[in-house]
């Protein structure tokens, strides 16, 4: 059998025959439901075409451009509304926050809910939806969605995540590039599977540009989108995201986000706290897909989602009284973990809390992405264990903790480990850590979570969204 069934990670060993279109579809999902469709875990898409024309290059590379630009614009949208809202304009947003009176941060984020509610409930009811979600479209194999839409619900996104939501900021530039990629397709007259490959190259690239990981970004568009890590989806993948990554430098910075130099070498107590905190990383990832698929499933429709996005950043706002890490999108409490500045109890209080709020944000109908609170959660959970082992058998550096939380995390969450330990490395600049304690890490995690939850943080939020594309 030329398609491996094997769920996320299959790859075609010769190109498809005539009766290839129908072993995709089969082997694309993994489980329909009278219902409707419900979409669990990765798809098993097969690599592209060896050897597409000249014009399909063109067009990639276009994507990538749009991809960068997208990220810029997204993020100066962004920087717009946190100094509007806060203030902010260099250093740690949470500084900022932290600088501002809990009534004004109260007064901020129900005002930035009744905005951005209001402005999801008349873009899906005037303009037909929010343009469709980029990984439904590549898994379905349509490769369509609308510029035009994508694009505002990404501002929207952004104003949200400005705001002070407890959601992540690369969702807009995700869906907008992904969004060019079809344009860009569809007006080059490119057939249906090469604009499948630029949705999922462009959803990459601007991953990549947005957070500066342009071999993350295309192994993310290649393994979570594509299912495959063939070099027939890494090459173009690798080309719109380092190309997007190129653009964004123009305008937005080249350093790491997180950085901590001087790391130790790694140690036998790392190395076996990996193998440890591993399974208990897959559990609580599985956990939380089952969370966000809850929330997915629960959004409200109608006028409830102008007022429900107010009352859930105003409850966000009250819990901020005493815990402004929670605003934003989690990148200062990743901080906050890696560094461990908080006793061990204030970081249990936030590893409750995080998942809590960000729930409360999806819920309530908001949009936004899933990335940096799931990688927050992973290192304010690796933290809190980390702790309790260090009393134990030392460490040279708790930041080790930290980061194998945030990796073990996100790679079972995404149910993209080859793409997790990239966009841990590029992140976080910790190539000096034991790559090997951040292996074993996502391999127990991996392996635990798909024992017990097969869906990603990515395809747990799709069964609500197939309404949103229509």
């Amino acid at each position: 059998m030329p398609l491996s069934h094997h769920t996320g990670y299959g790859v075609a060993t010769r190109r498809p025959g005539p009766g290839f279109r129908a072993l995709r579809a089969a082997a694309r999902y993994d489980i329909a439901m009278s219902a409707g469709e419900r979409f669990v875990g990765q798809p098993n898409l097969p690599p592209s075409e060896e050897n597409p024309p000249l014009r399909f290059w063109i067009a990639l590379l276009a994507t990538g451009v749009a991809a960068g630009a997208a990220a810029i614009v997204m993020t100066k949208i962004l920087r717009y509304v946190q100094h509007l809202s806060y203030n902010y304009r260099i250093g740690e947003f949470s500084d900022a926050v932290a600088r501002t009176g809990d009534v004004r941060r109260l007064v901020v984020l129900a005002a930035g809910g009744l905005v951005t509610g209001t402005g999801w409930f008349l873009l899906r009811r005037q303009a037909g939806g929010t343009g469709g979600e980029p990984t439904r479209s590549v898994w379905s194999g349509e490769g369509n969605i609308s510029l035009r839409r994508n694009a505002m619900s990404g501002v929207l996104s952004e104003v949200a995540v400005g705001a002070g939501a407890s959601l992540g900021r690369e969702a807009a530039p995700q869906r907008a590039a992904a969004a060019f990629g079809s344009w860009i397709g569809r007006h080059m007259k490119l057939p249906t599977n090469q604009r499948v490959l630029l949705v999922a190259c462009g959803a990459g690239a601007g991953v990549g540009a947005v957070y500066n990981v342009p071999l993350a970004g295309a192994l993310f568009a290649a393994e979570l989108y594509l299912g495959s890590l063939a070099l027939t989806s890494v090459i173009p993948a690798l080309a719109a995201s380092g190309t997007a990554t190129a653009v964004a430098w123009i305008f937005l910075p080249r350093q790491p986000v997180y950085s901590f130099p001087n790391l130790p070498q790694p140690t036998l107590s790392l190395i076996v706290f990996a193998i440890v905190i591993g399974p208990v990383l897959g559990l609580a990832s599985a956990l939380w897909v089952r969370a966000v698929g809850w929330a997915s499933d629960h959004r409200p429709t109608g006028r409830l989602l102008i007022i429900e996005p107010a009352i859930a950043f105003s409850v966000l706002g009250l819990i901020a009284f005493r815990y402004p890490l929670l605003i934003g999108n989690g990148r200062d409490l990743a901080e906050f973990a890696f560094i461990q500045h908080g006793s061990l109890a204030t970081l249990a209080i936030l590893l409750a809390l995080k998942p809590f709020v960000t729930t409360l944000c999806l819920r309530s109908g908001a949009s936004g992405g899933l990335f940096t609170p799931t990688f927050s959660l992973g290192a304010v959970l690796g933290s809190v264990f980390g702790h309790m082992w260090a009393m134990f058998w030392p460490v040279p550096s708790t930041v080790s903790f930290g980061i194998i939380g945030a990796a073990a995390m996100i790679a079972a969450a995404m149910q993209s480990p080859v793409a997790a330990i990239a966009f841990t490395l590029e992140l976080t600049n910790s190539v000096d850590l034991s790559v090997v304690a951040i292996i074993v890490a996502i391999v127990g995690s991996v392996i635990v979570s798909r024992g017990i939850e097969t869906r990603s943080i990515y395809s747990a939020r799709i069964p609500n969204l197939v309404a949103e594309a229509k």
